[in-house]
This record gives C-alpha cells, sequence and structure tokens, in this order.
C-alpha cells in the first residue's frame, strides 16, 4: 500500500528501530567523544542472541512465552560485547589519537561480523527469525503487524525509561555530570570509568531490542545487517544532534519517515522513475541528512550538553 498514512507508519516503525541504535552512538560520543562504528554489529549480535536462546528452547513453548527468554540472551550478549570492546579495545586508547579508536571500531565490527559468519555458515542468506502471532491489525488505512507494535511499544518504553533513568537517578546526574566536564566529574568523586561502561551497556541493551524488534518485524537476520542498520542509525544521531538523546530517537523518526516516503513516491514523479524504489533508500537517507546540516550543523535538537549523556 502507498497510501501516506501507511508510509507515515512504515516510517514510524523504521525510526523506531533506527533511534534505539542511534542512541547507543549517542550515548557514547556525549560522554567519550567516541563514535563507535562497531555498534551496528552490537545490534546484530544481539538479535543472533536472541535466535540463539530461542532455538534451543523446548518448541512447545509459545513465541510470547519465549519473548522476555529471547530478549534477555539477546541483551546479555550485546552487553557484555558493548562492555568487553570499552574495556579491552577502546579504554587502552582513551588519550590515544581519534584515529587510533576509530580504526579499532572499524577493525572490531569487521571481526564481529566474521566470527558471526562462522558461528552460523548460512547466515549469508539469512537465518529465519521466528514472528509473532496475529496480524495484520487494520486502523483505517493501514496495516500494522504485530512485530511493528511490539517495535514502537520497546522504543517508546525504552526511551520514556532512559529519559527518566538520565534525570533522575543518581547514576544519570553522574553521566550528564561526566558528559559535560569528565575530569571536574572526577575531581567530584565520579568514577567515570564506571560511567562509561553503564553508557556501552545501556547503548547495547538498547541495540539488542533493536535487534531481536528487527528479527520479529522481518522474519529472518543476517550476519551483515549491522552494517546498514549502523550507518542509518549513526545518520540518525548526527541528524538529531550528535550527543542528544532525545535528538538521537527524534532523527531516527525523520529518517524513517523521510525514507519510507521517498522510496514509495519520488518513483512517481515524471522523470524521476529512476530515482525511487528501495536501491535509492540509502542515498536519500544521505540527502536528507546533508540538507538538514547545511541548514542547522549541530543537528535538529543540538548539542545539548547537560543531556548530552
Amino acid at each position: 500500500m502507498h497510501t501516506l498514512p501507511q508510509q507515515l507508519a512504515n516510517g514510524l516503525f523504521l525510526g523506531s528501530m533506527y533511534g534505539l541504535i542511534a542512541i547507543g552512538y549517542t550515548m557514547v560520543y556525549g560522554i567519550v567523544q567516541l563514535i563507535n562504528f562497531a555498534h551496528g554489529e552490537i545490534y546484530m549480535t544481539g538479535a543472533f542472541g536472541a535466535l540463539a536462546i530461542y532455538t534451543n528452547l523446548p518448541s512447545s513453548l509459545s513465541i510470547w512465552a519465549a519473548l522476555p527468554l529471547m530478549l534477555i540472551g539477546g541483551a546479555l550478549v550485546s552487553v557484555v560485547i558493548a562492555v568487553g570492546a570499552e574495556r579491552l579495545a577502546y579504554r587502552p586508547l582513551r588519550n590515544a589519537p581519534r584515529l587510533a579508536p576509530l580504526i579499532t571500531a572499524i577493525g572490531l565490527s569487521l571481526a564481529l561480523q566474521q566470527a558471526v559468519f562462522n558461528w552460523y555458515p548460512d547466515a549469508k542468506s539469512g537465518k529465519r527469525f521466528p514472528q509473532l502471532p496475529g496480524g495484520p491489525f487494520h486502523i483505517g488505512s493501514v496495516d500494522v503487524q504485530s512485530g511493528d507494535l511490539f517495535l514502537l511499544g520497546a522504543a517508546v518504553i525504552c526511551m520514556l525509561a532512559l529519559g527518566i533513568f538520565v534525570r533522575s537517578s543518581r547514576t544519570g546526574r553522574a553521566m550528564q555530570a561526566t558528559a559535560q566536564d569528565p575530569d571536574t566529574a572526577k575531581l567530584m568523586g565520579v568514577d567515570t570509568n564506571r560511567i562509561i561502561i553503564i553508557a556501552f551497556a545501556i547503548g547495547g541493551f538498547f541495540a539488542a531490542v533493536a535487534g531481536l524488534a528487527s528479527g520479529l518485524k522481518y522474519g529472518q537476520i543476517q550476519y551483515n545487517m549491522g552494517f546498514q542498520a549502523g550507518l542509518k542509525a549513526f545518520t540518525a544521531a548526527v541528524l538529531g544532534g550528535i550527543g542528544n538523546i532525545y535528538g538521537a530517537m527524534l532523527g531516527g523518526l525523520v529518517l524513517g519517515i523521510a525514507e519510507a516516503c521517498a522510496t514509495a513516491y519520488i518513483a512517481n514523479v515524471p522523470g524521476m522513475e529512476q530515482f525511487g524504489g528501495g536501491a535509492w533508500a540509502q542515498v536519500w537517507a544521505f540527502v536528507l541528512l546533508i540538507v538538514v546540516l547545511l541548514v542547522r550543523p549541530q543537528g535538529l535538537l543540538g548539542e545539548r550538553v547537560a543531556d548530552r549523556a
């Protein structure tokens, strides 16, 4: 269906996934000024972790009963990899030239891809992922699948929980202090290493939620799914204002809606037929980013230092 409400809904669901991944990018950047380009692979490993749990559960167990266990399994895999990457790969390079952690992140990304490919040799063509029963649900002229509802609900719950955590908890305030001035925060008794690990862990958890939701939505996962999703999520983080957690989700939603509408409608514009369709979805995402940054270089919400964590 190419109705405008349907495309807006498709963009909303897609943007929610981008936003969940983008929060991991923006939290880490807001605290340690590091672009973790391996974050897309953390999202991918979360999806495969959830699938590994599901395949080892009794076949008589329903998907609804398995869902919490899949989330826990995927989250454990993603969080362990994210925290391990910070402790073993990024922390030793914290005071090194910025190119060093960037190259390390790219290398880690490729290593994680290859590790999953070797563990699941048939993952190149896609591993089948269980889907939630029910649907499609018809809301006016919009068709919604059960996986879409899970994705949207998970994004809303995660974003609300993160906002409350950052604003109201002692650790959240320590994250804000570390993001604003890590040296002063350390002098005030804040354990900045612990705060950085928490930021990586939260980003890993959100990536795992996105990985699980992606599998439920599309019905399959691939070993290289993290590269493209990670690139889009990084674009969303920059679009919303890198370092701003609310901007990351807003950027994801804007990017998702723009991508869905451009893919559906540009092919119908006379003379633009060759620029529509899924193959051009990646291009229009970056066109939007360039236009926004030309008009507003700091992103849609800018970089609010107090909320960068």
